[in-house]
């Protein structure tokens, strides 16, 4: 008896700890994607394996616009990655703002992404998941694609920062995590390129 309690007191625990968008609600400043990715904004960020450990870090220069088509909003979002070890990557996404019935969503595609991502916002926070196809190089520098789910969580901090921290899992756990620092307030600089 004594067991059961213990095992469902910690299942009680877990799911507890597992926070949703709506937990937002009401926070501030509130985020709306298609306000702050606009125009050029400069990240910086780290990417972490499953023991914590930094892996790498890198710059990313993003050039994103929004035009109306029809009844949606539509929006191009130009990432371009700058690895410490050299590597350059780029990602393009075309995300759609849907406006069902005064709910906003949003849901978008991308060149390393094989499947349609979805988005919600509340308050500062937005939600973002996807599947990703990583390339990882082993030892002797031979390429292998693998494909991530991504748990995506944007805080916007103010007007011009905000803070990414997304989650690589793999079979249902959390085998990475990228943190990922966002910069509207010096747009026009640019990532350095060794």
């Amino acid at each position: 008896m004594k067991k059961t309690f213990l095992l469902m007191l910690s299942l009680t625990m877990l799911l507890s700890c597992s926070h949703q968008i709506e937990d937002y609600k009401g926070s501030k400043p509130e985020f709306v994607l298609e306000e702050f990715f606009n125009d050029k904004i400069i990240a910086r960020g780290i990417v972490q394996d499953y023991s914590n450990k930094m892996t790498r870090h890198f710059c990313v220069e993003i050039n994103a616009n929004w035009q109306q088509q029809g009844d949606n909003l539509v929006g191009t979002i130009d990432e371009e990655f700058y690895f410490d070890d050299g590597e350059r990557q780029q990602r393009v996404w075309s995300i759609t703002r849907i406006n069902d019935n005064g709910e906003v969503s949003y849901q978008g595609t991308a060149n390393d992404v094989p499947e349609l991502a979805f988005g919600s916002s509340e308050g500062n926070a937005f939600r973002w998941q996807y599947e990703l196809t990583v390339a990882i190089k082993d030892d002797e520098g031979e390429s292998t694609s693998y494909v991530f789910d991504v748990d995506d969580w944007m805080y916007q901090l103010d007007d011009n920062y905000m803070f990414n921290r997304s989650s690589l899992i793999k079979f249902g756990i959390e085998v990475g995590q990228i943190s990922i620092y966002f910069d509207k307030q010096t747009p026009y600089q640019q990532c350095t390129v060794s």
